[in-house]
């Protein structure tokens, strides 16, 4: 794998660059007095993105389905921790029942004698 570095310190350029040269094949570039403006910035940040993802296997054209597939299961997880806390709450109900019937049953057969 190629890594390209883009920096605008020398010393820490070069000291990113020693660490990564050990395992990857690094490239670097130093900014100087150029500067990225705030359209060029986007530009690079949405090129390293579509890079990471189909470094990932997800090309481009999959953006739209991998959302769909990440809005589907944020669905289903809300709907799964939904259905726990209805669990949950249906087990105190039943146990709290459970309980209040015994002391009103006990009640009963204390004032029944």
């Amino acid at each position: 794998m190629c890594i390209h570095l883009v920096g605008d310190n020398i010393a820490r350029l070069s000291a990113v660059r020693s660490i990564l040269e050990q395992q990857y094949t690094v490239t670097s570039e130093l900014l100087g007095g150029a500067g990225l403006r705030g359209n060029d910035i986007d530009a690079v940040v949405v090129r390293a993105i579509a890079t990471i993802l189909t470094s990932f296997g997800i090309e481009e054209e999959d953006r739209r389905e991998l959302r769909a597939d990440f809005q589907h299961l944020r669905r289903w997880r809300k709907s799964v921790e939904q259905a726990q806390s209805y669990t949950f709450k249906a087990v105190i109900t039943v146990i709290v029942t459970g309980f209040v019937g015994a002391v009103w049953l006990g009640i009963k057969i204390m004032l029944g004698k």
